[in-house]
């Protein structure tokens, strides 16, 4: 399948369905909570479904049932243009989830590079905005591995390392609007300043949202303050309740990868 099919419709969302284990998920600043796994495939289909009615194309990735975070394929795997990098998670645990993968995006039309050692690097920790690439050092993602990064890239886009400590990943803290505008949840983002334009929502789920369309965002249904606001600013909003994920400190960005 050729890119320029790929760009014919909003996008195809690469997805990979919850596995038996995924109440061993690994938690980082969340205590324990129990999570019921037939409820989290049930809202698991729920989001998928958001991409289909979006106009979406959505590709599952072949299960990794031996991998309980398998689900959260975004820090598997991070699209650049006609490039899909496969990532070396931080946990070592997870490394294991990138198998596979690269036959998946090159079945797509996709160049596919795989980011080196020793460096590491979660997807979920890389925002772009248009040709600026926001990249967080946290617990999961290292120097090493954004510098690994950015020599891929070859400044074909700018590359810019933002602190994050007081969530898992970067887009735990912060996802952007269409206009470029970051949006976060100010108490858990280090330095709103690191972006030119920040905008403060009401509540934790209300910093993470995927653009489904120019005017169309993805969001969790229990971010009501940040929905009225966002439709208020004549947003379409589609909210989807990822409750059993966001047990795991899981987000609306990180159940898929997105290709646009």
């Amino acid at each position: 399948m050729s890119t320029a099919n790929l760009r014919s419709g909003p996008g195809v969302a690469v997805v990979r369905r919850p596995g038996p284990r995924l109440a061993e998920g690994l938690r980082t600043h969340l205590a324990p909570s129990p999570v019921d796994l037939a409820l989290a495939r049930r809202q698991w289909e729920a989001y998928v479904g958001a991409f289909v009615d979006a106009g979406w194309r959505v590709v599952e990735a072949p299960a990794a049932d031996q991998c309980p975070d398998a689900v959260f394929i975004e820090d598997a795997v991070v699209v650049f243009d006609d490039r899909a990098v496969i990532t070396r998670p931080g946990a070592p645990s997870r490394r294991h989830e990138t198998s596979g993968m690269d036959v998946v995006f090159r079945d797509l039309g996709l160049e596919v590079t795989t980011l080196p050692g020793p460096g590491s690097l979660d997807g979920g920790d890389v925002l772009k905005i248009g040709r600026t690439v926001y990249v967080g050092r946290t617990g999961r993602t290292d120097a090493a591995g954004i510098d690994a990064l950015a020599a891929l890239l070859g400044g074909s886009w700018t590359v810019i390392a933002v602190p994050i400590t007081r969530v898992l990943h970067l887009k735990s803290a912060v996802t952007a609007l269409p206009d470029g505008t970051v949006i976060g949840w100010e108490p858990v983002v280090d330095d709103p300043a690191a972006f030119p334009s920040f905008r403060a929502m009401p509540e934790e789920p209300g910093a993470h949202v995927v653009e489904l369309g120019p005017d169309h965002l993805l969001i969790a249904a229990d971010a009501r303050k940040s929905i009225r606001l966002l439709e208020q600013d004549g947003y379409t909003v589609t909210a989807v309740d990822i409750g059993e994920f966001e047990k795991l400190e899981g987000c609306v960005t990180c159940l898929s990868t997105r290709i646009r």
